[in-house]
């Protein structure tokens, strides 16, 4: 890939530690922080510099579906009987959308350098918090703020790393990432993030083409530890944290198998995969881009019983106790629990070197 395409990679790789003058206009109390400030740098937007969709607006699916490819990648976030659509052609503009989904605030958040794309609740220490873009990068990933104390959030783990909230942590909510073709047929009345968002993007191209080629890696400078060499760093995983445990399941390993069961932090779980959906980061194009696959995760056990999941016909899976048949987003869609849903898991999937980073504790499974 050649690095000057990258428009929010301007590498100015100085420590912020080190520039004093970074401070300007910002209200944050930079005394407090949980992390070294020489590990966070400047990724060339100043504040803001991406911006945030605030007002995020919404189309039918009907509507979006003249737009939206099928193989696209989209966020769906599910909460009290409300589903929206985040389309990664956006987020890959903005990073960040600040909405409420089912009554519940959520922050829906998208770092390409890291492929994480994660969602949190707002609401934080009895306050309603609104997230913007510091401008700076912490291990490669997004470092955002809440305009209300201006602290500063790491979005990989949702840990709050400068200022009064240094040291908290948001809670997630999941968001996983799947095909518009997976997105529209559930959820034929689900809503969609609409293009109208105040900002003149070109909406559906890839500022990061061929950023996740095979043989790359992070931009050099902006992964400031040495990454974990046990997968190759670009090498995505559906990333799981319960309890004390992490695991990350590769994507070689998924898309071979195509269904994983295994018990984390004494939970059981089970993590699919199905093919269908394109790399946001491969092709000028989004809708081009090389089909990476999604996935679900989730709690295996109904109604007190571990089911044992298997890959079915048509991207489908069926559990071995009951022979239902269910999909990617974890509904039952035929037999005997037709019309059940597994409990979701949050999971995000990750590069690896940015799991890595972050969680070097973790468990690869084989």
């Amino acid at each position: 890939m050649s690095r000057s395409v990258v428009p929010t990679l301007v590498l100015a790789l100085v420590p912020f530690a080190a520039r004093a003058q970074d401070a300007d206009g910002w209200r944050t109390d930079f005394s407090r922080h949980s992390v070294p400030l020489a590990e966070i740098v400047s990724g060339g937007p100043p504040k803001d510099g991406i911006p945030a969709v605030d007002r995020p607006r919404f189309v039918t699916v009907r509507q979006a579906d003249r737009w939206l490819v099928n193989r696209e990648p989209v966020v769906a976030v599910s909460i009290g009987g409300e589903t929206k659509a985040y389309p990664l052609q956006i987020l890959i503009w903005h990073e960040i959308v600040n909405d409420a989904v089912g009554g519940v605030p959520v922050v829906v958040t998208f770092c390409p350098l890291c492929n994480t794309a994660l969602a949190f609740d707002r609401r934080h220490r009895e306050r309603l918090l609104d997230f913007g873009t510091t401008g700076r990068l912490r291990h490669s990933d997004l470092v955002m703020y809440d305009r209300q104390t201006e602290s500063w959030w790491q979005q990989a783990t949702g840990e709050g790393i400068v200022g009064a909230f240094a040291g908290d942590r948001l809670s997630f909510v999941p968001a996983p990432v799947v095909s518009w073709e997976t997105f529209k047929g559930a959820y034929p009345d689900g809503q969609v993030l609409s293009r109208d968002t105040g900002h003149d993007r070109p909406y559906g191209r890839n500022p990061y083409r061929g950023y996740d080629a095979e043989g790359a890696g992070p931009i050099p400078g902006f992964a400031r530890r040495s990454a974990d060499d046990r997968l190759p760093a670009m090498e995505r995983v559906a990333a799981v944290r319960l309890g004390d445990e992490t695991v990350a399941y590769p994507f070689t390993l998924l898309s071979d198998r195509r269904v994983v069961n295994d018990a984390v932090a004494g939970r059981p779980i089970v993590v699919l995969w199905r093919a269908g959906t394109a790399s946001a980061l491969d092709r000028a194009e989004i809708a081009q881009g090389r089909d990476v696959g999604s996935t679900g995760v989730f709690d295996r056990r109904i109604d007190g019983t571990s089911l044992t999941f298997a890959a079915d016909a048509g991207g489908r899976f069926r559990d071995r106790e009951t022979r239902t048949t269910w999909d990617i987003l974890g509904r039952a869609v035929s037999g005997p629990l037709a019309g059940r849903q597994l409990d979701p898991i949050q999971h995000g999937n990750h590069f690896w070197f940015a799991w890595g980073v972050f969680q070097p504790n973790t468990r690869v499974a084989r």
